[in-house]
């Protein structure tokens, strides 16, 4: 049998102020550990923000290795997973997400479950596995947490939207769009709402009605000019993305380029490597629309050079420049008269009897 712990003996009264120092000890550590752990990430978090990922990479990494704080370990396995997303990684995105999973379970708190589900969507939803996203998004609305849990399900449905979208079930991805919007509108969620109404630009960039498909990036463009003062630069870059798409679809051209260098600009600035992509297939679409398709190249590198040397980052700066001479030469586009390149940015240009182009001064 136990004893009784009202009948303690004067051996154990003797000894229980050590123990209970001992406890207090250990409580200590791990509170200190948390606090640390805690440090660490914010630190991470100033360097990403800096746009010095490699070192934020290094930071989180170290914490995710030495950390023993559950709560910690989630919100770092987190930063990861976002970092790698934006790097277009998906591959490692998931991994971490898995990582992420695995320790909500043993936390055994819907809240973080049910954020880690969602972690696991958006992963295969980049990866392009879309029944799974599909899964992953009913697992995570079935789920009965708290009130933080439930602000989670508008951007639920917004993945499970996207999910719907990319297998082409159209009227199930305009019903989760719809369900997003609704929560954005009850939570007074302004970053959701204009996340759906980029997503809503591309489902009707897809159905053919551009009207609606400049619509809603132009929302999403509002919305990011009048509450958007502290959000991240991307949420103005995904809606400059979306505005310039559906401008070139409605041959508004010079409007589709404007928007569409605007969103390059950020996404170089913040190395999202996705956007970029998205970016560069759009100005080959307008140039294609030209019929200049070879200037794409030279905007691209225009616009890096412009970057690098306004953050002094010399080793970049001196490679877009090379770049952007070698495209220059290639394309021959230099001034008769002056020298200087051509196509750079706007300007007046005459062009001689003998097909030479010089700058009209």
């Amino acid at each position: 049998m136990g004893k009784d712990l009202l009948s303690w003996s004067s051996t154990e009264s003797q000894t229980t102020p050590k123990r209970m120092n001992i406890f207090m000890r250990h409580l200590l550590v791990a509170e200190m550990g948390q606090d640390q752990t805690k440090q660490q990430v914010e630190k991470g978090l100033k360097l990403y923000q800096a746009n010095q990922t490699d070192k934020a990479l290094h930071v989180w990494t170290k914490v995710l290795e030495k950390t023993s704080d559950p709560g910690g370990k989630f919100r770092v396995l987190g930063c990861l997973i976002t970092a790698h997303s934006e790097m277009g990684k998906y591959k490692e995105m998931l991994k971490y997400a898995l990582a992420q999973i695995d320790t909500a379970r043993e936390m055994e708190d819907p809240d973080y479950l049910t954020e880690g589900y969602l972690n696991l969507a958006r992963s295969n939803e980049k990866l392009c596995d879309f029944q799974k996203t599909v899964s992953y998004c009913k697992t995570c609305l079935n789920m009965q947490g708290t009130t933080v849990s439930l602000q989670l399900n508008g951007q639920v449905c917004l993945s499970m939207g996207n999910a719907f979208l990319g297998v082409s079930v159209f009227q199930k991805a305009l019903e989760s769009y719809e369900k997003a919007l609704r929560y954005a509108h009850n939570n007074d969620d302004k970053m959701l709402e204009s996340r759906v109404c980029c997503s809503l630009g591309n489902f009707y960039i897809q159905l053919k009605d551009y009207e609606k498909a400049l619509f809603f990036p132009c929302k999403a463009a509002e919305l990011v000019n009048d509450y958007g003062k502290g959000w991240s630069l991307k949420y103005r870059a995904m809606s400059q993305y979306h505005m310039s798409v559906a401008y070139r679809k409605l041959d508004r051209l010079p409007d589709a380029m404007e928007c569409c260098e605007e969103s390059m600009k950020i996404a170089l600035q913040h190395g999202d490597r996705p956007l970029q992509a998205l970016c560069l297939l759009n100005f080959a679409d307008i140039h294609r629309c030209r019929n200049d398709v070879d200037l794409c190249s030279l905007k691209v590198h225009c616009l890096s050079e412009g970057i690098y040397r306004s953050k002094e980052r010399q080793e970049e700066l001196r490679e877009q420049v090379v770049k952007f001479l070698q495209c220059v030469e290639e394309l021959e586009l230099y001034c008769g008269m002056c020298g200087e390149s051509i196509g750079e940015k706007n300007q007046q240009l005459q062009a001689l009897p003998c097909s030479h182009i010089f700058h009209l001064q």
